[in-house]
């Protein structure tokens, strides 16, 4: 288990439990199982006390925490058939966005999103979640095709931002970005997004912009990073705890901005505590977020996106 900064007294209490049945299991007759129930239970209140009420910076920590279940768990868990499409038809195949068709409770669909790795290794193949411009091109390729075959789209949103490299710049970044956010406006289908990490910037915008969007509950959702944004406004990277609560990034604050439609909980310590209840959770979020949609006519989707986005943020703004 890997401990987030203010998880640290969780970890020795957690350690101290773990050593007490080490030391069981190398003592033949050694009984310590009260004392490490004993340290179990402090855990389980001490880890019900953190996660009671996070502020904003915590949760950012926990979003971007290497353990929780990234898009490619969840394709494998509630996705069937799922054929991965591959480039851009133009420049290369960015491993930063998956996508293809697949079945969703039987229901052909496309889905794509953001890959981040579970280690080094993959990682750095998937460019830690940060699409260049031939990732959001081959989103807007599988779009189109959702739209001649009237799939419903789903994506999973899990990234920092767009990659901000020399060669993506010069590849035309920010134009493959409003491409991608205005063909998510065009189509004729249901769209559904859900964030399951990180939803960074544009990076994130081109995939969220959905008729539902929704978050896991310690997800975060900005125009830029606490870091970046405490870099331009006070000059200091280390401001990045005030940061975050001014850009009111949480959740549970976007949800009253009208920004996003739903909470997906999550369980006591994070997805990354419980990532096989997580994924159903979210399964079940988008079945519910798809029955919502069904029936409804190309021109009536569209219209609905298009005026949820110019409705948002009228929504809470004196709170």
């Amino acid at each position: 288990m890997n401990y987030l900064e203010f998880e640290k007294p969780l970890a020795e209490i957690e350690g101290k439990a773990e050593e007490l049945r080490a030391m069981a299991r190398g003592e033949s007759g050694m009984d310590v199982s009260k004392e490490a129930e004993a340290l179990d239970r402090k855990a389980d209140l001490m880890l019900k006390e953190m996660y009671k009420d996070l502020d904003a910076w915590r949760k950012c920590q926990v979003a971007r925490h290497p353990d929780r279940p990234h898009s490619k768990d969840y394709i494998e868990a509630l996705f069937t058939e799922y054929t991965a499409l591959a480039g851009d038809r133009n420049f290369a195949d960015d491993h930063a966005v998956l996508g293809g068709l697949a079945r969703f409770n039987d229901t052909p669909v496309v889905v794509i999103g953001h890959e981040k790795g579970n280690d080094t290794k993959s990682r750095i193949e998937h460019n830690f979640g940060m699409a260049r411009p031939e990732g959001y091109r081959k989103a807007v390729r599988l779009m189109d095709l959702a739209h001649r075959f009237r799939l419903p789209v789903i994506t999973l949103i899990d990234t920092p931002g767009a990659y901000p490299g020399k060669g993506a710049e010069e590849r035309g970044q920010s134009e493959a970005i409003a491409r991608s956010t205005a063909k998510s406006l065009e189509i004729g289908v249901p769209v559904i997004s859900v964030i399951i990490g990180e939803g960074g910037s544009g990076g994130a915008v081109a995939f969220a912009t959905a008729n539902r969007i929704a978050m896991l509950e310690h997800s975060v959702y900005s125009v830029i990073s606490p870091e970046g944004c405490a870099s331009i406004l006070w000059k200091d990277a280390e401001k990045m705890r005030e940061a975050a609560t001014a850009l009111r990034l949480t959740a549970q604050d976007l949800q009253k901005l009208g920004v996003i439609d739903r909470i997906v909980k999550e369980p006591i310590g994070g997805a990354q505590r419980g990532r096989k209840e997580t994924i159903e959770a979210v399964g079940k979020a988008i079945e519910t977020m798809l029955k919502e949609l069904s029936g409804k006519k190309p021109e009536t989707l569209i219209k609905d996106r298009r005026q949820k986005f110019i409705d948002m943020g009228s929504k809470g703004l004196a709170a």
